[in-house]
């Protein structure tokens, strides 16, 4: 970390990397676990890990440590205090009725898309898209718009940090291909995936800006692939998806607080 102002606490800063080291695939870990993916010795670790059971937020059974109910606090706050609820939710239950199928907001966090708003009428099993949920941006429609919308310092910095992983046989890992295909969202506007994040995930996802032209998150509808293709979700549905996401742009110029949020 970099430029970290004279007033930086250290504990309270690591103390947040070890809450979020736990994920779905890490939703219990010993220790040393816990040092390794929040980069910390395990001396200060396990400091962290006491205040943070001593708090409420991390249980323990044995060796092996887990968030408790108490984090979903944090969100729920994140949540109501931004505004989150009355920005997104009108925009995304009339997306979903309109078309069926899923509507989500997100926002870039690190190589990360982070889900901020979900709606959906989808019974089918997939990845899940609730809100809080994480996936690495170059697998999804959502994280290639906001890729896009990155100042190029800030994308070639991705670019050459990133390590993309496969999540199915479908998604595009190679450096190369992944920047021209976010070069091609810059020019159209607009991002489509298919089985890339989860199979049977169709998506499609536009910009959503702020005050000044910037891209602070990104708007999408998806669909079940045995069902829509990519073609068809521009055809049928980027003209609203387009004006929706519009609209959002204004309800976030009216609010600097949840663009600040979106932007952090």
């Amino acid at each position: 970390m970099t430029d970290r102002p004279p007033e930086f606490v250290d504990a309270l800063a690591n103390g947040m990397r070890i809450l979020e080291s736990f994920d779905v695939s890490h939703n219990e870990m010993t220790l040393s676990e816990v040092a390794r993916l929040a980069d910390l010795t395990p001396a200060t670790a396990r400091r962290s890990l006491i205040t943070l059971v001593s708090l409420g937020y991390v249980g323990q059974v044995g060796k092996r440590f887990h968030l408790t109910p108490k984090v979903m606090g944090l969100g729920s706050a994140f949540y109501f205090a931004a505004g989150i609820d009355q920005a997104f939710q009108p925009e995304l239950r009339t997306l979903v009725e309109l078309f069926g199928d899923a509507s989500s907001v997100a926002s870039l966090q690190g190589h990360d898309v982070l889900y901020v708003a979900h709606y959906s009428q989808q019974r089918a099993r997939r990845a899940s898209a609730v809100v809080g949920a994480r996936y690495p941006a170059h697998a999804t429609s959502l994280g290639r718009v906001l890729l896009a919308g990155l100042p190029d310092e800030k994308l070639d910095a991705y670019f050459a940090q990133v390590e993309p992983v496969s999540l199915t046989s479908r998604t595009v890992t190679n450096r190369d291909e992944l920047r021209r295909l976010v070069y091609r969202v810059r020019e159209q506007g607009f991002s489509t995936t298919v089985d890339e994040l989860d199979y049977g995930v169709t998506a499609l996802a536009v910009p959503i800006r702020g005050a000044q032209g910037q891209t602070v998150a990104a708007l999408n509808s998806s669909g079940y692939s045995g069902q829509v293709t990519p073609d068809i979700l521009v055809a049928e549905r980027l003209q609203e998806l387009r004006s929706a996401a519009s609209r959002l742009s204004q309800n976030i110029a009216r609010n600097p607080v949840l663009e600040s949020t979106l932007s952090a």
